[in-house]
């Protein structure tokens, strides 16, 4: 038995272990249970900020709809 085979053991302990702390610290996004959750740098993460718009989104289809309606009754009288 020579030194190579003996360290054999202790150099698969210390790769797994470092490819156990390689993945560790990637932090990515899991789905467990149907939630979702951040990951652990979600904090230092750029804002995504969509300002409210309107609440009825075709307001200006409804006001089209309603000003041909009302020129139709005009025409029909």
């Amino acid at each position: 038995m020579n030194i190579s085979t003996k360290r054999r053991p202790l150099q698969c302990i210390l790769a797994g272990l470092v490819l156990f702390g390689c993945l560790g610290a990637v932090g990515c996004q899991s789905d467990i249970s149907g939630q979702t959750l951040p990951s652990p740098w979600y904090i230092t993460d750029d804002v995504q900020y969509f300002a409210p718009g309107p609440e009825f989104k075709l307001a200006k289809e409804a006001a089209a709809m309603k000003a041909q309606a009302a020129e139709d009754a005009l025409q029909n009288r």
